[in-house]
């Protein structure tokens, strides 16, 4: 099963840096659209389709992440869907057990990682200072029926993370920008090995917190370019 996870891992990682490149260029280069006059492949119809609910249960939890989408959005600084569906991606492909979350809004990328967590048995802790954003919080994490997969913790999260004493498989930061780095320092040496650190808006972040992701020969990060920015960094398992 180790093996396994360490070969799942970078290959998601590699497949969001090809998609990154693949949509900061046109599908077809030059009048031929490439060598031998093949013309690049249009993903445009598929790229924004819904995604598909395998049962049921996922049905009405997609269902509640679309009317938080059309009737919530304004004011929360939500993830995108797309964005959403990565984060679900990952947490699924790590088999997560416990999900740290910097900046909880009204739930809905915490709902995303849930989708997940129902099938790899896992747990998230969400940190929000907002108890009006947390009270709709709370409601939509009932809504989803998911909320005794949730722990909301209310305060100051530069201070409440310090609390968090047990391994953390990712850490996903989308708070306030200035405090990335500081977030990143406090909770990294709780990452487990082959865990991901994952932050929104990342073309809103100060210089520091880039350079500490990618400057930092113990990680590996990649950008994933669609939506308002994402970074995805693997804290790397040592060799032997």
């Amino acid at each position: 099963m180790l093996k396994k996870m360490m070969l799942v891992i970078p290959a998601v990682l590699l497949s969001l840096a090809v998609v990154e490149s693949l949509t900061a260029q046109p599908p077809d280069r030059g009048s031929g659209g490439g060598p031998g006059g093949r013309r690049g492949r249009d993903f445009g119809p598929v790229r924004g389709q819904a995604p598909l609910p395998a049962n049921e249960e996922e049905k009405k939890i997609l269902s509640i992440l679309d009317d938080m989408n059309q009737n919530q959005s304004r004011g929360m600084m939500n993830v995108p869907q797309e964005d959403g569906r990565i984060l679900r991606l990952l947490t699924e492909t790590v088999g997560a057990k416990h999900i740290v979350e910097i900046g909880t809004s009204n739930g809905y990328s915490g709902i995303w990682f849930c989708l997940a967590l129902r099938t790899t048995g896992g747990k998230l802790t969400t940190h929000d200072i907002d108890e009006g954003r947390a009270s709709l919080a709370r409601e939509n994490f009932k809504r989803a029926g998911v909320d005794k997969l949730v722990t909301l913790v209310m305060g100051d999260a530069h201070e409440t993370v310090t609390k968090i004493k047990e391994p953390i498989d990712i850490l996903f930061i989308d708070a306030d920008k200035e405090g990335y780095t500081d977030y990143l320092n406090k909770l990294l040496p709780l990452v487990r090995p082959g865990g991901l650190i994952l932050a929104h808006n990342i073309e809103m972040v100060g210089q520091d917190f880039i350079k500490a992701i990618t400057g930092n020969p113990n990680l590996e990060t990649v950008f994933q370019g669609q939506g308002q920015g994402l970074s995805v960094t693997l804290k790397k398992r040592q060799g032997q």
